[in-house]
């Protein structure tokens, strides 16, 4: 009796989850899926930036079950690259892989959520996204154009890029017609240079037929992607103006807000994955270009310091456009201050830490 009593009270718990299935399944079936689509300011042979981008849309499908498809585009095959912030703040896509200070004309303050001129590196930039306000004074500064920003991976400390001539001193930048963006572009503005923006993709031929003088872009790896190497001889480190390059993934705010919360988890936690996995990239590949450039290259190619005076001429110049720029709207003045702020602290604790363990152990 006791046995048949266990098997009908089993019976009825079977029975019972069996009906909570049957509820729950048309809801799990019904679930909403999106298709998005993402266009990047990058060329296909950019590997690692454009190979991100696709890393992330990957992710996202794989996590969210197919519920959240994203179709990326290299630039040019939807939108410009330069077209894509006007795209997504429009609507016509719903999100897109670039870097913020390609929109300096828009708001001044995007140039210190991608690098700054002499300021942190990758840790303390990413520091002072999460643990300061960088990314509250990001989210402030985008509201107005109905986009949602993320920070997206870091290139590294980069290098201070391709020159015709070399640089001995300052003077040497007049007249220089030189393809740099953001407060760098400035700098280089008020140390006499002609400032040229162009697409990573477009560098090449601006270099080959004369249209500029120099260039930067990444480090060793990209810029050989790009053939940057056939172009000028003199290679130049370090990357004073983006010691700490940060790109974005930014997000349609109608769109954004549509989805599910656990979809839009998955957005903002895979934008933060992607920052590890792709300046680890980078520094392992940088590695392997450099050694390819002074062995392979090295009667066509020289990797060359900045003089010593001329970091000193630049980092002034770099103090007062930092400055200048601030005074452009009310949110570059605060994220300047809250960047500044930042820096002061993260760079005393570097000190005692990783500067001090450097000079140890190569000492």
């Amino acid at each position: 009796m006791e046995r048949r009593r266990f098997l009908v009270k089993a019976g009825g718990v079977l029975v019972a989850a069996g009906a909570t299935a049957a509820v729950d399944a048309p809801n799990v079936i019904a679930q909403p899926k999106f298709q998005w689509r993402m266009p990047t300011s990058w060329t296909p042979a950019l590997d690692v930036l454009q190979g991100n981008a696709q890393r992330f849309a990957k992710m996202v499908d794989d996590m969210s079950g197919g519920r959240l498809k994203i179709q990326v585009y290299a630039a040019g095959e939807l939108i410009p690259a330069f077209g894509v912030f006007d795209g997504c703040s429009q609507g016509t896509i719903e999100m897109y892989n670039s870097a913020a200070y390609y929109w300096a004309g828009k708001e001044a303050a995007c140039q210190w959520f991608t690098g700054v001129p002499f300021g942190m590196n990758p840790k303390g930039q990413y520091n002072w996204y999460y643990y300061g306000d960088g990314l509250k004074l990001w989210e402030e500064a985008y509201k107005p154009f109905n986009l949602v920003p993320r920070p997206s991976a870091s290139t590294g400390v980069q290098m201070g890029g391709w020159f015709r001539k070399k640089i001995n001193t300052i003077a040497d930048y007049k007249g220089l017609k030189f393809r740099i963006p953001g407060l760098g572009g400035k700098v280089v503005a008020k140390a006499g240079g002609t400032v040229v923006l162009t697409p990573g993709g477009e560098i090449y031929t601006a270099l080959e037929r004369g249209v500029i003088d120099g260039s930067e872009w990444v480090g060793p790896h990209d810029d050989m992607k790009l053939g940057l190497h056939q172009t000028a001889r003199y290679y130049y480190y370090p990357g004073w103006h983006e010691p700490g390059t940060t790109g974005e993934f930014v997000f349609n705010r109608k769109a954004y807000d549509a989805l599910p919360v656990d979809l839009q988890r998955i957005l903002d936690h895979t934008c933060t994955a992607m920052h590890t996995l792709e300046y680890g990239e980078y520094e392992a590949k940088n590695i392997v270009a450099l050694q390819k450039l002074r062995t392979e290259f090295k009667t066509k190619v020289e990797i060359v310091a900045f003089p010593a005076e001329v970091m000193k001429d630049l980092r002034k110049l770099a103090a007062e456009v930092n400055k200048e720029e601030s005074e452009k709207s009310a949110i570059a003045k605060k994220t300047y201050e809250s960047y500044s702020k930042f820096q002061v602290g993260q760079q005393s604790w570097d000190v005692m830490t990783e500067a001090a363990f450097h000079n140890l152990i190569t000492g």
